[in-house]
């Protein structure tokens, strides 16, 4: 359990894993951040491309959970819908929501990554609760706080990706 910004692994997209990748690396648990990480802050309809993505991870043995700190149905409804178990209200970067999913699924923090679009929240988390981090590119940065937020990642991106050379 580090206290780190640097995420193990950066992938452009969620649809970049597989669930080979994941079986390789010892994981058994797939925790996903939901907004601009499955679909944008401003729909609740993924992608032909993320619905494909969804349907192949489910039949694997890779089981999936939703860590979201949203307080909005939006990402309920969308779990029922597409047969994913979640966890709202999540408070990452504290580590409650993920140990809760971790508790949930009876999986140890070692079998488990934690995929998300923010160094400040999903990767800083995941790094807390010991998880494997993974960190994609947001879907969309719509509006000035979320461009902003990525400015202030930009040094931990080149960090890692320099580290992992």
């Amino acid at each position: 359990m580090s206290f780190s910004f640097l995420p193990r692994w950066i992938t452009p997209a969620l649809t970049d894993i597989t669930p080979d990748f994941l079986t390789s690396h010892g994981i058994h648990l797939l925790m996903m951040d939901f907004d601009n990480t499955i679909v944008p802050y401003t729909t609740n309809t993924p992608t032909p491309q993320m619905e494909a993505w969804l349907r192949s991870m489910a039949a694997s043995d890779i089981k999936l959970c939703v860590v979201s700190n949203s307080k909005r149905d939006r990402v309920k409804v969308f779990c029922r819908q597409y047969g994913i178990a979640c966890i709202t209200h999540a408070r990452k970067p504290f580590c409650r929501g993920i140990r809760q999913c971790l508790t949930r699924f009876d999986v140890s923090a070692e079998q488990a990554a934690i995929v998300g679009d923010q160094i400040f929240t999903d990767t800083l988390g995941g790094n807390c609760a010991g998880v494997k981090t993974i960190l994609v590119r947001a879907i969309d940065n719509h509006n000035f706080w979320l461009k902003a937020r990525h400015v202030l990642e930009k040094p931990f991106i080149y960090a890692a990706r320099k580290r992992r050379m």
